[in-house]
């Protein structure tokens, strides 16, 4: 089977959203050709969120810079209408606010232009399968937020323990299951636990939300 579908599951779903016609083309192409299917390409944000429910992508390939509506607006709105979506920012802006902005408005990971495309396909890949993905670059700069967001948590922020707390930073920063159980020398099935636990804990559903929830309120990690 393909790249993207693997054994026996269905291709991954996708829509492009990028305002640039050769650009649009050439990654619907890419994709198309790694095994995806591409179930629309559009240049307008407002049409993205128009069409969501209807198109159903499993994950949405998305430039911030539109010419009608932002990116991040886009990210919410599609995100409203259809829930089940995962966003991807492809955007040659590697700025700080637009990073988390895009993050906090609901994006599952934000990767850069000047990507390969190898590194592109695998980000869709894995955004497809419910990870959160970031440039290298990228993923310290939300490990950061993190970090700062933690020295002065919200006080309703339920409490995690250490070692909850330093798998979420590593989810955070995109992360698998199974490099961080690498990392840390626990099994992949711990790894699992330990983040269902967090979620729990925080009444969230996906690692994809468990990024979006630490940017915005900040995480009470435990004793020092």
């Amino acid at each position: 089977m393909s790249d993207a579908s693997g054994d026996s599951k269905q291709p991954v779903r996708v829509m492009v959203v990028d305002d640039h016609p050769m650009w649009r083309e050439s990654v619907s192409r890419d994709l198309s050709e790694a095994g995806f299917e591409i179930v629309a390409a559009t240049g307008e944000g407002a049409q993205a969120v128009r069409i969501a429910a209807s198109v159903r992508p499993e994950v949405i390939v998305l430039d911030l810079q539109l010419p009608d509506i932002s990116g991040v607006d886009v990210t919410r709105g599609v995100l409203a209408a259809y829930p089940g979506a995962r966003v991807l920012v492809l955007s040659a802006s590697g700025e700080h606010q637009h990073v988390l902005g895009a993050v906090k408005a609901g994006a599952a990971g934000y990767i850069l232009k000047s990507a390969s495309r190898a590194e592109f396909l695998d980000a869709v890949r894995r955004t497809g399968a419910g990870d959160a993905v970031f440039s290298p670059g990228l993923a310290g700069l939300v490990l950061g937020e993190f970090r700062r967001l933690a020295g002065d948590p919200r006080p309703d922020t339920p409490r995690l323990t250490e070692r909850e707390a330093e798998i979420l930073r590593m989810v955070g920063t995109g992360l698998s299951y199974k490099q961080i159980a690498e990392r840390l020398v626990l099994s992949h099935r711990t790894v699992q636990n330990h983040v269902q636990n967090t979620l729990s804990k925080l009444h969230l559903h996906n690692r994809v939300d468990l990024v979006r929830y630490a940017i915005e309120h900040g995480l009470d990690t435990g004793p020092s």
